[in-house]
C-alpha cells in the first residue's frame, strides 16, 4: 500500500527490469531484467479487488518498478481488466521506453506519473546512463493526446537542483495543459542498505539530503512555471 504513488491510497506493484541506471535508485534490486518474483496477473487482479474498499474515490493501482513499460505487452491485458472492474490505474514511468505496446498501455492508464530525472542531456546521461530524448518525447505525446500526467522530479543536491536546470525544465513543459501536477521528491538514502546487501557501491555516498532551504528554493522556482507544485 502506498500514499505517494498517485492519488489516494494505492496498491503499488513493483515490476522487475529497468533500462536506466539512476545513481540514486531506491530499488536497485529491480534494475536487472532477471529475478524478481513471478506473479500471475490473476493474483494482482485478486489483490486489487480485495483491497478495492480502501481505495475510495481517488485510489487504485499503480505500476512502478523498475520500469513498468518494459513489460508493457504483458501489462496491457491486466490493465484492461482492472479498468473493466472500475479500478483507477497509474503508470509510474521514466518515459524512456517506446513501442506500440507502451503507447497502448499509457493510453489505457487513467494517469501517468512521468519521472524526469534531468532536463540537461549530458547531466541526464551521467545520472542515468541513458538519453532523456525519449522521456521528453513521451511528455510531448501525453500533451498531444490530452492525456493527464504528473511530473515527478527528484531533487538531488549538486546533481539536479541547479536553478538553470529547473528553469529549463519549466520553459520546456510549463505550458503543457495535460500536466496536472509537479511533485518535487526530496533526495533520500533509504535504499543504501540494498546496495550494501547486493555488494554494489553507492556512488552518491557523499551527497547529503536536502535542507529545508533547498526544498523551499526549488519549490519557488517550480511555482514560477507550474500551477500545482507539491513537495513530497
Amino acid at each position: 500500500m502506498g500514499t505517494f504513488d498517485g492519488p489516494g491510497l494505492r496498491l503499488v506493484v513493483f515490476l522487475q527490469g529497468c533500462p536506466f541506471r539512476c545513481l540514486y535508485c531506491a530499488n536497485p534490486d529491480t534494475i536487472a531484467f532477471e529475478g524478481g518474483t513471478p506473479t500471475p496477473p490473476d493474483e494482482i487482479l485478486r489483490m486489487a479487488m480485495s483491497q478495492r474498499a480502501f481505495f475510495g474515490k481517488r485510489g487504485g493501482v499503480t505500476f512502478s518498478g523498475g520500469e513498468p513499460t518494459s513489460q508493457a505487452e504483458a501489462l496491457v491485458p491486466l490493465v484492461r481488466r482492472l479498468k473493466e472492474a472500475g479500478i483507477h490505474v497509474c503508470i509510474d514511468t521514466n518515459g524512456g521506453v517506446w513501442n506500440a505496446h507502451v503507447e497502448e498501455l499509457l493510453s489505457l492508464a487513467d494517469l501517468v506519473l512521468l519521472d524526469v530525472k534531468q532536463i540537461d542531456p549530458a547531466r541526464h546521461e551521467a545520472l542515468t546512463g541513458r538519453s532523456n530524448a525519449q522521456t521528453l518525447r513521451t511528455a510531448a505525446w501525453l500533451e498531444e493526446q490530452g492525456h493527464p500526467f504528473w511530473l515527478r522530479y527528484v531533487l538531488v543536491p549538486g546533481i539536479s537542483d541547479a536553478e538553470e536546470d529547473i528553469r529549463t525544465l519549466g520553459e520546456r513543459l510549463g505550458g503543457y495543459k495535460s500536466l496536472q501536477r509537479v511533485e518535487v521528491l526530496p533526495y533520500h538514502r533509504l535504499g543504501v542498505h540494498k546496495y550494501e546487501a547486493m555488494g554494489w557501491d553507492y556512488q552518491l555516498a557523499d551527497v547529503v539530503e536536502n535542507t529545508p532551504e533547498q526544498l523551499q528554493r526549488a519549490e519557488r522556482l517550480f511555482n514560477e512555471y507550474f500551477a500545482t507544485v507539491v513537495v513530497n
